[in-house]
């Protein structure tokens, strides 16, 4: 799975032609979510409040490049690199 960003221990990913709707993946340590791109809301899975935090701060600020992420997942084109947090 194709990883678009990491800070914090968190590592961000996407599928390539993944189901709908729009969502990333975000690991941290042994855990995941699924999140969705328009809502910001978790779709499956658990991460610590605090990871979760800054997965939702992080998404937040990026939530269009999200989008054209998933957009080119959606053709198989290469994702690209979104900042991390500061």
């Amino acid at each position: 799975m194709p990883e678009i960003s990491r800070f914090y221990g968190i590592l961000i990913m996407m599928y390539c032609n993944d189901h709908a709707p729009s969502h990333f993946h975000a690991r941290y340590g042994n855990q995941e979510v699924l999140t969705d791109i328009k809502t910001l809301d978790t779709l499956t899975g658990k991460l610590p409040p605090r990871a979760k935090g800054l997965v939702i701060e992080w998404a937040a600020i990026h939530q269009d490049e999200l989008y054209v992420a998933w957009q080119r997942a959606r053709s198989k084109q290469p994702l690209g690199q979104i900042e991390p947090l500061p």
